[in-house]
């Protein structure tokens, strides 16, 4: 297998899990079992616990040499094997082995028909702590959208190349001609490419031009794509593109054909190129069980926002004039999925405000445009979900705050004056010794970073550092690690894992319900996961209906690293 690993997920005994008890669009997911060479020659094996599984479900661990009739090796079951991960101490290098997953109690050999999964490896005493999916060519990649697109079990990975980026603001060094066209493409973890999409000549190449999605929205087990789309070449003499038909289209999960089109909001009322060229795309359970697409125009002035049904038909409209209070140039870089008013149906945060499920507005801080912002469970003491911001606008107070989520009312704030809170900051729980989340937030500009308790205590302050840590569970004690300077590490300690490639992603996308990391490298995505035990038993983070909707929301705006809603 030339130390390949390859995956099959068997669905003959799984069991439909969803991101809630009876959502539409729920994810038919797998055990998602992998098998990593560790450095001293075991094996590490990690697999899914998933929403449905009992309290005393535990798992039983069979293995095969490759290619042999001999009877399957039970290595562990019963009590012994309660976590979703073993390590194989009996392996032998230069061997090549089918491990199996199954169900624990079966009080005798396992057959095939009860099997959760299987996968295989071959132990090359070159140990690799990611798994590695060739691509179509040698490029790179900007985004990477994640979905079950043919209803197996397992996920498919959706990339958008070249690595180039635009941005609609007329000033040297912002917008820049696009030298060729997006493309997305989706893969099979084994690197077989389904298929390609070409976004064409009416999308300019830029984040801001070029919002997609990936998520079972029509509700038959099979992930579609979500895009904005054009028609021809409307570019202008500069390269600009200002005119023309826009559209929201949905392509087919499997083949990536454009099955439906509707309008996307239009270009009216906006004064100037930079402010219409700003648009999102993401997903919302508006009612609580059926799930909505979201679709919104404008940042730093007008905004509209449209939801619409699986049919594209529509549900609500709002634009930031309808409000009495100031909505408008409220936008955030990105638009984040929560619960915010616990009333089971999911509210829309655009930035510094929030619009309620029904399409009004629910709060607005006033405050302008946000660069960092989070919607989390930061502090544990204020009852529901807190918001961090870091407020890009120059202001003499308060530019860096966490509010009430429900309300916006504002928990702390940071007292200096700001001129440009910079980058997506961060909100994990990353010290042991200070309750709750700490946050971070920091300046270029003025080479200021500061990392706040969840209280509001400032634990640390900084004249330079990256204005965007990625954190994610990777060892296996309670808080998060950071992705910082090439490595995973402790916050402020030494590297615990080395990574090459540029960060794209975090997300639980393989094995237990620590997070894997997804670089980019010419012609290959990596995803680097861990190979340390943990005996803690945490369902799969992807069945957190905002994580999950966190996760949906990366490939378009800035990249924010999914949080948990629960």
């Amino acid at each position: 297998m030339n130390g390949r690993v390859l995956f099959a997920l068997l669905v003959g005994c799984a069991v439909v899990f969803g991101l809630a008890a009876g959502l539409s669009g729920a994810e038919n997911l797998g055990r998602g079992l992998i098998a990593l060479e560790r450095e001293d020659g075991s094996v590490f094996l990690s697999w899914r616990l998933l929403d449905e599984d009992s309290d005393d479900v535990a798992f039983q661990i069979g293995r095969r040499t490759a290619g042999s009739s001999e009877d399957v090796a039970v290595l562990a079951q019963g009590e012994a094997c309660r976590a979703a991960n073993f390590i194989d101490q009996t392996a032998r290098r230069g061997q090549s082995y089918v491990y199996e997953l199954y169900p624990s109690g079966l009080g005798r050999r396992p057959r095939t028909s009860e099997r959760w999964g299987e996968t295989e490896i071959s132990l090359t005493g070159r140990p690799k702590p990611y798994i590695r999916v060739p691509l179509g060519g040698d490029y790179d990649f900007q985004k990477v959208g994640i979905g079950d697109l043919d209803g197996d079990g397992t996920y498919e990975y959706i990339i958008k190349q070249p690595n180039f980026n635009t941005d609609p603001y007329q000033q040297p060094g912002y917008w820049k001609k696009s030298t060729t066209t997006y493309k997305l493409e989706a893969y099979r973890l084994d690197g077989t490419m389904m298929w390609r999409h070409d976004m064409g000549w009416s999308i300019e190449a830029g984040i801001w031009y070029s919002p997609w999605i990936v998520y079972d929205l029509d509700g038959d087990g099979k992930a579609e794509v979500y895009c904005k789309a054009g028609e021809g070449d409307p570019r202008d003499e500069k390269g600009l593109v200002q005119t023309g038909p826009e559209y929201l289209v949905k392509l087919d999960g499997e083949t990536g054909k454009i099955v439906a089109k509707t309008d996307w909001p239009s270009r009216d009322g906006f004064s100037r190129y930079n402010y219409y060229c700003r648009n999102f795309l993401t997903v919302a359970y508006l009612d609580g069980n059926e799930p909505s697409l979201i679709i919104q125009r404008g940042t730093y002035s007008l905004i509209k926002m449209q939801v619409l049904d699986k049919d594209f038909s529509q549900i609500w409209y709002w634009e930031s004039t309808q409000e009495k209070k100031k909505f408008r140039g409220q936008s955030g870089h990105g638009l984040t999925t929560a619960d915010v008013d616990e009333d089971g149906r999911d509210e829309l945060v655009m930035g510094a405000a929030v619009i309620d499920d029904n399409g009004k507005g629910l709060w607005s801080l006033e405050m302008g445009h946000p660069d960092v912002m989070y919607v989390a469970d930061i502090d544990a003491d204020n009852p529901g979900l807190e918001i961090f911001y870091g407020i890009e606008p120059r202001r003499e107070t308060d530019a860096i705050c966490v509010v009430d989520a429900g309300t916006g009312r504002k928990l702390w704030t940071h007292k200096e004056p700001t001129r440009h809170v910079h980058g997506q900051g961060m909100a994990a729980d990353v010290l042991a010794d200070s309750p709750g989340m700490e946050v971070y937030a920091g300046e270029r500009d003025l080479r200021q970073r500061w990392l706040y308790s969840a209280k509001g205590k400032l634990i640390e302050f900084a004249e330079e550092g990256t204005l965007s840590p990625r954190a994610l569970w990777w060892d296996s004690d309670p808080q998060k690690e950071v992705v910082v300077s090439r490595a995973i590490r402790d916050w402020a300690g030494d590297a615990i894992q080395s990574v090459e490639g540029r960060v794209i992603a975090v997300v639980d996308c393989l094995g237990d319900y620590r997070e894997e990391l997804i670089t980019s490298m010419k012609g290959e995505l990596r995803i680097y996961t861990t190979t340390i035990p943990d005996s803690r038993r945490r369902v799969c983070l992807m069945q957190d209906r905002q994580y999950r909707l966190g996760v949906v929301a990366q490939t378009m705006g800035y990249y924010y690293p999914a949080q948990l809603g629960r």
